[in-house]
């Protein structure tokens, strides 16, 4: 939903600020009074190109900021500025931080519909024909594009496999011979996984085992041996114990070197038993350095690494066993991709059926509406037409679209080819009005939704907008005064100046609200005008 949008220097605006509340909004103005600049500006929010001749002479650059909200629980909004200066380039920012146009566009796009009359409207996408279709039958197409999309998944995963499978089968000559090679030269070896960290631990061990096994036993006589720290400290005990009648104070003393002395009696224990365990085995440090150049010599052909290794004799190991059960292999993803296209075209075509049986019965409820709109001639047709399996999308196995005849007898025609702006955008106020609470567009902006409409016809279009109106945000640009009655805002575009025009955007309420009703009746704001714009506001009870 549009929150509030301001405008600086933009085409003949210098200045202007639009409030939006939910409901329906409306701009009127004289013609030439600068709407269009408004629309400009909200296009810019939503992401379409600027150029420098926007800019309003005399100006360095246009500025349009606008606060919105996008869905139900959003509470704090998003930003939007956009500047364009005098040189064509164009600076965007959302929510302060710099961003693209593109970005823009898609953060837009599923937020504000711009329907006029040299709009790309989504009407004119039969990507969207779907889309509706879809949400106005979702109690009973919802489970059955689901299930569709999860076959159409799955049959894409079961095929990608089937022709992986299959080319691996294939795979002849100088792959599988190297893959015969890898996989004898590292079965070999048969390294194990931690094997080569182990032995780089073991080796500087069996490597310096004479050295290791002498320190040891050298660290050991100089705390066990005659004369060693041991006995001197035993010797140093003794005297202090036996002065400790005479100073209680040695006690403290002689606990602290007993500690000791039990610390360095486990330490020389240790030093013993490391000494004893070491093995000077000439034969098996051989073994070990024999062993690790082994690994290393697969690591310099296959690694850096040994995951490497392990990698390429599993990679082998596949190829190899691809080829030798070749034939089996292939048969059972046969079956798995056929099943699986099996439950892909079942599920197609109850899609298309639910689709088929939706849709015709939507486009009565949009032609329903439409004739209310005195276009009672004009039939919406629903075409859906069967794809080659190659074609199908994730959206279905049929290219879908709106066709449209504007009177009985003419044959059914792409909506892009033969609808006005005008039609285009009555038509899409039906199909929202029908749509409802479905609809997942928040707001709807209107330009020439009023096109050659007039008599009943006008008020039918103004019942339409003050329906769509409550479910939806909704901003027309009118010049009808039936329309223009059934606001809930109304904001009035004037141009003033003649040495430097501009246009100026004024909310009325009240009086003001009543005379510019009677201007749009009748050109003036005589009394008969004033009494007729007064009536034709209590009917709507405004």
């Amino acid at each position: 939903m549009i929150d509030e949008i301001s405008v600086a220097n933009l085409a003949l605006i210098k200045e202007a600020h639009l409030n939006l509340e939910p409901g329906l909004t409306v701009l009127t103005g004289e013609t030439g009074a600068g709407k269009s600049a408004l629309l400009s500006a909200l296009k810019l929010l939503m992401g379409e190109r600027g150029d420098a001749s926007q800019v309003r002479d005399g100006s360095d650059e246009a500025q349009v900021q606008g606060r919105f909200f996008i869905g139900s629980d959003d509470l704090d909004g998003i930003t939007v500025s956009r500047r364009i200066g005098t040189d064509g380039r164009s600076r965007v920012r959302i929510n302060g931080e710099l961003a693209g146009v593109r970005e823009l566009a898609s953060l837009m796009e599923p937020v504000i519909d711009l329907c006029g009359q040299h709009e790309h409207q989504r009407l004119l996408d039969p990507t969207n024909h779907l889309y509706m279709v879809d949400m106005w039958g979702h109690s009973v197409i919802s489970e059955r594009l689901r299930r569709y999309q999860e076959a159409f998944a799955h049959a894409k995963e079961a095929a990608a496999e089937l022709c992986r499978i299959e080319s691996a089968s294939r795979a002849q000559g100088e792959r599988v011979d190297q893959a015969r090679f890898v996989l004898d030269r590292i079965q070999e070896v048969e390294p194990k996984p931690g094997e080569l960290e182990q032995l780089e631990e073991m080796l500087p061990v069996a490597e310096h085992a004479q050295a290791l096994a002498t320190t040891a036993n050298d660290a050991y006589g100089k705390l066990s041996g005659e004369d060693g720290a041991l006995d001197a400290l035993h010797e140093a005990l003794s005297e202090l114990e036996r002065m400790t009648s005479v100073d209680a104070r040695l006690t403290e003393m002689v606990d602290t070197l007993s500690e000791a002395a039990i610390s360095l009696e486990d330490g020389a224990s240790d030093l013993r038993r490391y000494r004893d365990e070491i093995d000077f085995d000439p034969a098996r440090l051989a073994q070990l350095q024999e062993r690790h150049a082994a690994l290393r010599g697969l690591m310099r052909a296959f690694g850096p690494s040994m995951d490497d290794v392990f990698a390429a004799q599993t990679a082998s190991e596949e190829l190899i066993s691809l080829v030798d059960a070749g034939e089996e292999r292939v048969r059972a993803a046969q079956d798995e991709a056929k099943a699986a296209e099996a439950e892909l075209v079942d599920a197609a075509r109850e899609l298309k059926a639910a689709r088929d049986r939706i849709a015709p019965r939507f486009c009565r409820e949009v032609m329903a509406q439409m004739a209310l709109l005195e276009m009672g001639g004009a039939e919406l047709v629903w075409q859906s037409r069967e794809l080659e399996r190659a074609a199908w999308q994730e959206s279905g196995s049929c290219a879908c679209e709106f066709l449209y005849r504007s009177a009985p007898g003419l044959v059914p025609r792409p909506l892009r080819r033969i609808a006005s702006g005008g039609e285009l955008s009555r038509m899409l106020l039906a199909a929202k009005v029908v749509l409802g609470s479905a609809d997942a567009t928040e707001t709807l902006v209107f330009d020439e939704v009023d096109a050659g409409v007039g008599g009943s016809a006008a008020r039918a279009l103004a019942a339409l907008l003050e329906r769509l109106s409550k479910t939806h945000q909704v901003i027309v640009v009118t010049h009808v005064a039936a329309v223009a009655a059934v606001a809930d805002c109304h904001y009035v575009v004037r141009r003033t100046g003649t040495d430097e025009p501009r246009t100026e955007l004024v909310l009325v309420k009240g009086n003001e609200r009543v005379r510019e009703l009677a201007r749009m009746l009748s050109g003036d704001d005589s009394e008969v005008s004033l009494a007729h714009a007064r009536e034709l506001m209590a009917e709507h009870g405004r």
